[in-house]
């Protein structure tokens, strides 16, 4: 048995495009002597296209991860470094690896990330919508009553919110969020780094578009709780209470810009100007 223990290795791999997979994930998994990975058959594809062969796959998802940390662990220890993988994407975001990497962690055993493709990451990247601050709420639960109650939770916050979904409960989904979060702009992303790529916009509340051509799993980018726009009474005001501080209209109107919502520096820039005509 060898003296050094193993390490174990976080790889993200590709969400669709091959293209994606990186040089360091791509010699990370040729050197490691074992493979975990969520999907045996599906990642011996990637290890095929990738040009990798000869790799022991042990699976590791979200049934079995309890029971086989044992295992991970006794290779581990007798010197084995093993990669962790899932079927697409970053492991442990909505994927396997937590229990593994929190044993190794309680062992002082070396765990080491080797990142890349994330697909609510590229979703917020795509969507248009505010990237931060964000929450990722991972797969929603399947009954209506604990996606309302988890929507609930995270009302208030003044964050985007991201998670999964397939394309068949989706339309429902978003109809439970905007009975809890309110009017709110979302984007749907499917397809992600893949061919059909797509970035689907819309706001909560009504009719979802191109609701036919969707497949698979989706990543939902809830944006945050819009605010109400400052009023003219507001910035009149801020106005008046700047007039004698001695700034020029141009940095008046950026300062305000920075106090108030709705309005742009050009427009405050203006009422600047015209209360200071009169």
């Amino acid at each position: 048995m060898s003296s050094m223990r193993g390490t174990v290795w976080i790889v993200a791999t590709p969400l669709g495009n091959l293209g994606d997979l990186s040089p360091r994930a791509r010699e990370t998994l040729e050197r490691v002597g074992v493979v975990l990975s969520e999907d045996t058959r599906r990642t011996g594809q990637l290890l095929q296209l990738a040009g990798i062969s000869g790799k022991r796959l042990l699976s590791l998802h979200e049934h079995n991860e309890e029971e086989r940390l044992g295992e991970v662990l006794d290779l581990l220890a007798a010197g084995t470094d093993a990669a962790v993988v899932s079927d697409a994407g970053t492991p442990l975001i909505a994927d396997p690896g937590y229990r593994l990497v929190a044993a190794c962690r309680e062992r002082g055993l070396t765990v080491s990330p080797v990142p890349g493709p994330c697909a609510p990451i590229a979703a917020l990247m795509g969507s248009g919508l505010p990237p931060y601050p964000f929450v990722f709420l991972g797969f929603l639960p399947r009954r209506e009553g604990e996606i309302r109650a988890l929507f609930r939770q995270y009302a208030a916050l003044q964050a985007t919110l991201v998670f999964f979904e397939r394309k068949n409960r989706v339309a429902r989904a978003l109809e439970v969020a905007a009975s809890v979060l309110g009017e709110r702009d979302f984007c749907l992303a499917r397809e992600l780094t893949k061919k059909h790529e797509q970035f689907i916009n819309g706001r909560l509340g009504e009719p979802l578009a191109e609701s036919d051509g969707l497949r698979g799993e989706l990543t939902v980018v809830i944006g945050p709780p819009r605010a109400a726009a400052s009023s003219r009474e507001e910035v009149e005001g801020l106005v008046r209470d700047m007039a004698g501080q001695g700034l020029s209209p141009r940095d008046m109107a950026r300062t305000i810009r920075g106090r108030t919502t709705g309005w742009t520096a050009k427009d405050i820039y203006a009422l600047v100007l015209e209360r200071g005509a009169k």
